[in-house]
């Protein structure tokens, strides 16, 4: 297993894996796609097994205001088949020992049993724009003392997936 940063010959499998790990949703694969179209600054790997992308991890801008303040951690997807070989272990732990990842205050809305082994704490402050009880969010070295509302790139909105009104419906995540 080798993990690496992807080129953009990567892209089409990493649109695939991101169709195959979350079936009926087609919000992260248009995520990564606009994300990527647009241009916008990422810092993400993807794992390598026999020649072939079965995960991928990325971070993107969080902000206050207009300034970033920290990273947001999303997409993360593992191959159906690959799921309970640790393999989201390895790339998230990998992951968060790179410099420009343990430089940052990193945000995740996803299941906080999932995420707090990683060292992910409950986030009461920023607000999370897509869970308004700040249920699912949460962070690491978060040191927020005001409270604001924390911003996502545009792509987070687009297309279905995640509501701009900030309710959050329950998906599956990894």
């Amino acid at each position: 297993m080798k993990i690496r940063k992807p080129s953009p010959q990567d892209y089409p499998k990493v649109s695939a894996l991101l169709r195959q790990a979350f079936p009926g949703s087609t919000y992260e694969e248009k995520l990564f796609t606009n994300l990527h179209t647009n241009g916008k600054q990422l810092h993400e790997w993807v794992c390598i097994h026999t020649n072939k992308i079965i995960a991928y991890i990325a971070f993107s801008n969080a902000y206050a205001q207009k300034k970033v303040c920290g990273l947001h951690l999303a997409p993360l997807a593992v191959a159906s088949q690959f799921q309970t070989q640790g393999i989201r272990d390895e790339l998230l732990r990998f992951s968060l020992r790179q410099d420009v990842i343990k430089e940052n205050t990193l945000f995740v809305l996803g299941a906080p049993h999932i995420y707090q082994p990683y060292g992910f704490e409950p986030c009461d402050m920023p607000l999370c724009p897509f869970d308004k009880q700040n249920t699912h969010f949460l962070s690491i070295r978060n040191k927020t003392t005001i409270q604001f509302t924390v911003g996502y790139e545009p792509e987070f909105r687009t297309g279905k997936g995640l509501p701009i009104d900030g309710s959050c419906k329950k998906k599956k995540r990894l």
